[in-house]
C-alpha cells in the first residue's frame, strides 16, 4: 500500500522527540522533599481545617439539641426532688420502730 499524505486539516508530527531523560538522584531527592514539605504543609492545614469543622458541626447540633436537655434535666430534677421530698414526709409521719 502506498503511504498517502494526510488531509491538511489533521496536525502532524515535524519533530522527532528522543527519550525523556531520566531524573538524577539529587533531582529524585529535591522531589521527594518538596512532595514531603508540601504534604506536611497539607496535614496541617486539614488538621486545622478539620478541628474547625466539627467544632462548627458540635456547636450547631448543641444549639439545636439546648432546648430538649433543657426539658429532659428539669424533668429529672423534678422527679428526684418529688421522690425525695415524698420519701422524707413519709419517714416523718412513719414512727420509728421499736426494738
Amino acid at each position: 500500500m502506498a503511504q498517502r499524505p494526510p488531509p491538511r486539516n489533521v496536525p502532524t508530527l515535524t519533530e522527532v522527540v528522543q527519550g525523556a531523560s531520566r531524573p538524577t538522584a539529587a533531582e529524585r531527592l529535591a522531589e521527594e522533599q518538596l512532595v514531603h514539605r508540601i504534604m506536611q504543609r497539607v496535614d496541617l492545614t486539614l488538621d486545622r481545617r478539620l478541628r474547625e469543622a466539627i467544632a462548627s458541626v458540635v456547636l450547631e447540633h448543641s444549639r439545636q439539641l439546648a432546648p430538649a436537655l433543657r426539658m429532659e434535666i428539669e424533668s429529672a430534677v423534678t422527679a428526684a426532688v418529688s421522690e425525695a421530698l415524698a420519701e422524707e414526709l413519709t419517714a416523718r409521719s412513719t414512727p420509728p420502730a421499736r426494738r
